[in-house]
């Protein structure tokens, strides 16, 4: 065994060749989203933009999201020349530090609607949420290459994942973030999926997760009220249900062509949170049902892409992060297309690379990088590695 740990150690000091340029195809899907994401957030807040500031200004959520997008492609190129064994070492030191953030927001965190989730510095809002899924990827990447084959038995692939997992949950319960909670579940099923974990301790956990969900939202009425909502939103239109039944009329209202850029009626502060959570119901409302498939089809190629990096990956982390990554991506996509139509509850998920939040865009932008720093070596020939 200490020969095995030597060998290992000998490979994490090893850098990797030059390798080639990042993935171009993924690239460009990221820029594309990105670029369709912020003329659709200007169309989406430019009314609610001009309320806030007494029809002054119609870009004052556009402005700011720029910005946090040109901090994010500043990441993206930097984080896309970082190898991804620098990730692998520094796991434990992240997660130490997300978990950190997460209680600090307990203590001095803003809160908003009875739950505490953002922090304040110096006038710049986050949720280091944001920062905790990333680094909770980093690490079941690390422990997926450090437990090998032995994620197939319950001590590594169940309690080893689970309390890892843990770590991060518990202060987000605490947070009252269940949209977080649920989203980093999921997200963590996926990657003990690809570690080897058994598929029967997966669906054993997926049903103790939904009895967990049962459970919290008997106790936090909050979110019952939004299930109550999307099951009957015609039973209380004026209050639980309108957010629900305006972003139905948004959708239905834009027909196969849509009413055409800028000219959406439930954007003028009739939709809550259009710019945000809501985004999509204003893009099926002014760009119609072909509008929202091209955008939905851009998505799917770039976690097609994304799935397609992973696979050709250099060695088994690099593998697992970029899947990890990946599968937030498609995870937050999914859920929030959901919620939009009504498939799901309110979450509380944005859509990537459109709603507004600069912790979320440029976390995401960043995270793409990785996935392009990983694509440079896409060609190479696997490293055999050693479990430790």
């Amino acid at each position: 065994m200490a020969a095995e740990k030597a060998l290992y150690a000998k490979e994490d000091r090893c850098r990797y060749p030059a390798g080639e340029g990042v993935d171009i195809p993924f690239l460009l899907l990221v820029l594309m989203l990105l670029g369709v994401g912020l003329v659709m957030l200007y169309s989406a807040s430019s009314a609610q933009s001009e309320y806030d500031t007494g029809y002054a200004i119609s870009t004052k959520y556009l402005q700011k999201q720029a910005v946090c997008a040109g901090i994010g492609l500043i990441c993206m190129a930097f984080f896309s020349k970082i190898p991804a064994q620098v990730w692998h070492r520094f796991s434990w030191v992240t997660y130490a530090v997300s978990i950190a953030l997460l209680l600090l927001v307990l203590v001095v965190g803003e809160s908003v609607n009875g739950a505490r989730r953002w922090i304040n510095i110096a006038g710049i809002q986050f949720q280091p949420s944001e920062i905790a899924k990333f680094t909770m990827i980093v690490l079941f990447a690390r422990l997926t290459r450090s437990f090998g084959t032995k994620a197939k038995e319950f001590r590594y692939g169940v309690l080893g994942f689970g309390v890892a997992l843990l770590g991060i949950l518990v202060p987000l319960a605490l947070e009252k973030h269940l949209s977080a909670i649920m989203l980093m579940g999921m997200v963590a099923v996926v990657m003990m999926f690809v570690a080897g974990t058994s598929p029967k301790w997966l669906l054993a956990g997926a049903g103790a997760a939904a009895a967990f969900v049962l459970i919290y939202i008997s106790f936090m009425g909050y979110a019952g009220d939004r299930v109550t909502a999307w099951l009957h939103p015609e039973q209380d239109p004026g209050d639980t249900g309108y957010q629900i039944l305006q972003s139905l009329y948004a959708i239905g209202s834009g027909g196969l062509f849509g009413l055409g850029f800028g000219k959406s009626r439930q954007k003028y502060l009739y939709l809550p949170f259009q710019y945000n959570d809501y985004i999509f119901a204003i893009i099926c409302e002014e760009l119609g049902l072909v509008g929202a498939v091209l955008i939905i089809a851009l998505f799917a190629m770039l976690i097609l892409r994304g799935y397609w990096i992973a696979l050709h990956a250099r060695d088994r982390f690099s593998t697992v992060l970029a899947a990890g990554l990946v599968t937030l991506i498609a995870v937050q996509t999914i859920l929030n297309l959901c919620v939009v139509t009504n498939l799901l509850p309110s979450t509380g998920i944005a859509l990537p690379f459109f709603s507004y939040g600069g912790t979320a865009l440029a976390v995401n932008l960043g995270e793409m990088g990785i996935v392009l720093s990983i694509s440079r070596h896409r060609n190479q020939t696997k490293n055999q590695e050693v479990p430790l």
